[in-house]
């Protein structure tokens, strides 16, 4: 007979950003004995630190940097990807901010769509968590960096995400792949029936959050105001 999972809250944490509960039937990723299947795709601290997400992965539009990294880690009570540049930031640099997200707790560090295979190499020599390389379209090459040690890709296409995941899904049958969910549920679905192991999922603002704890004061007072 299967069982409800019981569920421990408290008022003052009850107003969580919850992911959406199809992501439950991915696969997910074990990673050092932990299953992985929602990913929270947000540098906003006060987000990571009030979500039921699985993971977080933090990838930003600046250049990477270790007061960054270190600064979500020690906020993080789930595991971080962080992410190591890739596109403008390469090399050297990105070897050095892998080592630092390391050290620092990082459960993979992820590199963008146009991160050479030479950078890819630096980065899979000299850490030991996985090297999450990024995958825009059919068309990212990716067959170099899975042989100088990628051990994981991850799929943000767009509308054709799915697609995408469908087409490097059957060139690799056993390749751990996160994939963006779209947004909605039945986006979600359709990715994961595409292949995908794990979902990210991108969260409401902190403005926007925050509009809707207001409203509902509002309401609250309006009621008040009413008796």
């Amino acid at each position: 007979m299967k069982r409800e999972t019981p569920e421990i809250m408290t008022d003052l944490r009850k107003d969580i950003v919850r992911v959406p509960q199809v992501i439950r039937q991915a696969s997910g990723i074990s990673i050092f004995g932990r299953k992985i299947r929602s990913i929270i795709f947000t540098t906003d601290i006060a987000i990571i630190r009030n979500t039921d997400a699985d993971a977080v992965i933090a990838v930003y539009p600046f250049t990477p940097h270790p007061a960054i990294t270190k600064s979500i880690i020690e906020a993080a009570d789930i595991p971080v990807f962080s992410g190591v540049g890739g596109g403008l930031t390469q090399g050297n640099r990105s070897s050095y901010m892998s080592m630092f997200a390391e050290s620092q707790g990082s459960i993979g560090v992820v590199l963008n769509a146009p991160t050479p295979v030479e950078t890819v190499k630096m980065v899979a020599e000299v850490v030991d968590i996985p090297v999450v390389s990024t995958v825009t379209s059919t068309l990212t090459p990716i067959e170099e960096k899975l042989e100088v040690g990628v051990k994981i890709i991850n799929i943000s296409a767009g509308s054709r995400t799915a697609e995408t995941v469908n087409f490097f899904r059957l060139q690799y049958p056993d390749l751990p792949i996160i994939a963006t969910g779209g947004p909605s549920e039945k986006s979600i679905l359709e990715t994961i029936e595409a292949g995908a192991n794990a979902i990210t999922y991108t969260p409401p603002s902190n403005g926007e959050l925050f509009r809707r704890k207001m409203e509902h004061y509002r309401k609250e007072e309006q009621g008040q105001s009413d008796n």
